[in-house]
């Protein structure tokens, strides 16, 4: 079972080196089984066994750091105040289940990040990706007060678009040639989805937001 997005080169109160976990979501929607916490160096080993673990599952539709130096590098990206990378762990262990990163955070008039995703292969298909996906989606319009997100997806990545479905995205339309993937320029279906589409969220306006 294939689900991941393709831009990107991703209970326990777990938070180790990594900082604090965000609080897990509760409801019907199952993101109780799991809660968010930023990436961190110390997450090297754990993070490249799964991705070793997870080459078939992944292929073609994205590819995660497989090296130390790779790695470094992630983190060092995720670092910077415009990308955010989170990891979904399981709530009653802590282990890793999949990651989404909230990249190219544009401020301003468009309050917008491009999203990419994966489930690792010991736990993909538990519907763990799907619960934290839909944490992410609240995290990223309360707590970053973004408007939009927006995932960009192959039109054969069945999985990854009945993922962003689920999660409430609508389907904008399509991209011609959007993405270099898997030594190719792709078309990309083109998914997002606002805040206003989801309930309960309210958030204040980012400050960077124009007043008119």
């Amino acid at each position: 079972m294939r689900i991941m997005n393709d831009d990107d080169g991703a209970e326990g109160g777990k938070t180790g080196a990594a900082g604090a976990a965000i609080p897990p979501g509760r409801g019907a929607d199952g993101a109780d089984r799991v809660t968010l916490r930023p990436l961190a160096p110390g997450d090297q080993d754990e993070f490249l066994e799964l991705v070793a673990a997870s080459r078939e599952l992944h292929h073609p539709w994205v590819r995660l750091p497989a090296t130390p130096q790779e790695f470094e590098a992630y983190v060092d990206r995720y670092a910077r105040p415009d990308e955010e990378s989170l990891l979904i762990c399981l709530r009653g262990t802590g282990a890793i289940a999949g990651i989404v990163n909230i990249n190219s955070i544009i401020r301003g008039r468009f309050q917008n990040g491009s999203l990419a995703y994966a489930a690792f292969a010991p736990t993909a298909g538990q519907g763990y990706l799907t619960a934290g996906l839909r944490l992410v989606v609240r995290h990223a319009f309360t707590e970053l007060r973004l408007h939009r997100l927006e995932a960009q997806i192959q039109p054969g990545n069945h999985a990854s678009i009945a993922l962003v479905r689920r999660a409430g995205f609508r389907h904008e339309g399509c991209s011609p040639e959007l993405l270099f993937i898997d030594g190719a320029w792709r078309d990309h279906e083109r998914w997002a989805i606002t805040s206003a589409m989801v309930d309960d969220v309210s958030p204040e306006p980012h400050p960077t937001l124009p007043e008119r």
